[in-house]
This record gives structure tokens, sequence and C-alpha cells, in this order.
């Protein structure tokens, strides 16, 4: 086969296709792009026939046959593409589509609740990256270097050295209290990061509120006061807070603090696990050794700081058994909120 009956062949190819595109309808025509374009299709046999020509004119076939592909392929896209314009056509006499309204996420809904709790007892609002160094987030928090929590099976480490997703807001404080002298008196709700493994429970996700109380004369009992009257303001009179005895590296003494399951009123459910109690989290007074990392002399000063997980307040405030559902986005779930 020579070079000029190839080039005829390939215009022979394109003059059917515009025939075609002009005399038969859109439909009809794409249907016709397997005989034109497919694989077993005449262009497909055309080019079969490269192999025939001699080598120093192959190159030029080559090209003449994907400018005939090309071509083609325009007539048949600029078909395609014709029922779609006329989709986008507005009719104005069409009745208007409904557009569904958000709500608030109910994790945002109990965080919204207990800032402005803690707001109107008087803490104010701080922030800090959910991006942390290993200083803040445990060094200067009195975290020792072989503690389980700074271990890699519990800790997001980034490749930059020593940075980390915060796996508590307790950083925040560190923070505040480097950049000003006391009296201190704040909140740091933020989001979290820990490499739990995921069941009802536990999610590597979470939110978190920290508050921090730092004056003189700063006592356990003040700390338990603020803790029993934000628990009655979020969940009713009715409730009872109690204190137990536990350890944290930047608290000492340290309690845990539960609520009495508001669900159940303390008789055992499952959202209680039949104990009557709800585990909040943990608090103390601040230790020396924090106060000593950030300057503050711990003869004159003394201070109280908790944290609280607002997934785990949501679940007990709603009835929820498993945190994944906050997070599924199933609106079948967030539309109850």
């Amino acid at each position: 086969m020579e070079l000029s009956e190839l080039r005829e062949k390939l215009e022979k190819l394109i003059s059917e296709a515009q025939k075609a595109a002009k005399s038969v309808s859109p439909d009809e025509l794409i249907k016709l792009r397997p005989k034109f374009l497919g694989r077993k299709g005449e262009l497909s046999q055309i080019m079969r026939l490269l192999g025939q020509l001699p080598q120093d004119v192959r190159p030029q076939a080559g090209k003449l046959a994907n400018e005939a592909k090309r071509k083609l392929e325009d007539i048949f896209a600029t078909v395609e593409e014709k029922p779609r314009k006329a989709e986008k056509v507005f009719d104005p006499t069409l009745p208007g589509r409904y557009h569904e309204l958000g709500s608030i996420h109910p994790i945002r809904q109990v965080l919204r609740e207990i800032v402005d709790i803690f707001y109107g007892m008087g803490f104010s609002i701080a922030s800090g990256p959910e991006i942390e160094t290993e200083y803040y987030n445990f060094d200067a928090l009195n975290t020792p270097e072989d503690h389980p929590a700074r271990d890699i099976q519990d800790t997001f480490y980034l490749p930059k050295k020593n940075w980390l997703l915060r796996t508590q807001t307790s950083p925040v404080q560190i923070r505040v209290m480097e950049s000003r002298k006391p009296p201190i008196k704040i909140i740091a709700p933020g989001r979290c990061f820990r490499r739990d493994a995921i069941d009802a429970t536990h999610y590597y996700t979470f939110h978190q509120v920290e508050g921090l109380y730092v004056d003189h004369d700063v006592t356990l009992a003040d700390l338990k006061g603020v803790l029993t009257a934000f628990a009655k303001k979020l969940l009713g009179e009715d409730v009872e807070v109690r204190f137990r005895p536990h350890f944290f590296p930047f608290t000492e003494p340290s309690v845990e603090y539960d609520f009495s399951c508001p669900v159940c009123k303390g008789k055992g459910c499952r959202i209680c696990k039949y104990t009557g109690w709800i585990e909040i989290s943990g608090a103390g007074m601040v230790d020396p050794e924090v106060f000593k990392a950030v300057g503050y002399d711990p003869d004159e000063y003394q201070g109280f700081a908790w944290g609280m997980g607002v997934e785990r307040i949501a679940m007990v405030k709603f009835g929820i058994d498993d945190i994944r559902l906050f997070y599924e986005n199933d609106l079948a779930f967030l539309r109850q909120f």
C-alpha cells in the first residue's frame, strides 16, 4: 500500500463520519461510534496496514492516522455533548428545588455548651496549634521520657524530628503561662489525636476542653467546686460528682472525676456499664515542676487544671453508646440533632 492510498482511505472514512453526523440523530450517531473508532472499527483496520508501508514513510503515515483519529473523536464528542448542554437550559416554569438546611453537629453543639458554661464562670478562651513539639506536649508537662504515652504506639509522630499531633490540649496551658503572669483563668477547647484502636468508646481523633486556673491561695476545693457547678449546669441539678485519687505527671495531687449517669439516675444502665457513674476525665493541682518550666514560683502561686472529653460528654448527654456514630456522616443519625 502506498502513502497516497492510505491518505485516501482516511479522508473517505472522515467524510463518511461527517455525513452520518448530518443525516442521523445524535443517539443513532453515538451507536455508530464503534464502527469508526472501536477496537474492530474501520480506523483500527486501516492502522493495521501501516506495517505494509516502506520504513521511511511510516512516521508520516502515523501522523496522518493520528490526525484522522482526532477528527473522528471530535465529530462524536460534539454530538455527545449536545444532550448535556440541553439539560442545562433553565426552564423558569419548573418548580424550585428544595435545599435542605444543615444543622450543627452534635459534637459542636456540646462543645459550644461547655464553653458557654465556663465562660459564664469567668474563664476566657485560649487556643493553640494541633501540630505540637515534644517539649510542649510532654516535656514541659513533666512527662518523663519513658512514659507510655510517648510511645509511637500511642502518639502520631511526624517525619520532622520532635514534632507530633497533640495528644491533649494541655500544651495550650504551657503556652499561655509562658506568655503572661497570673492570675490565669482559661479554658482550651480543641481537637486531639491518639493512636487508639477504634471501638465503641475510642477513636483516633477527639475533642477536649482543658481548663487552668492559677492564682494565690488556690486549693483542690476550688477545683471540686468548679467541676461540680459545671456538671449541674450541663446535666441538671440532680447530677452528682465524685472524685477518685489518680496519678498524672503534670498534677499533684491528681484525681479522676465521674458524673452520675443522667440516663438511669445512678441505677445502672448500658450507657454507664451498669455502675451508675460515667468516667469523664482527670484533674488536679498543677505540679510545681510545671510551674518551674514556665518560670512561675511554686511557693507563690498555686493552680488547678482539668481536662474533659467532649465526645464522652455528648454520649452521656444524648444517650449514645458508640462514639463512631459521630464520625460516620450518617444523615439519618445527624438529622436527630
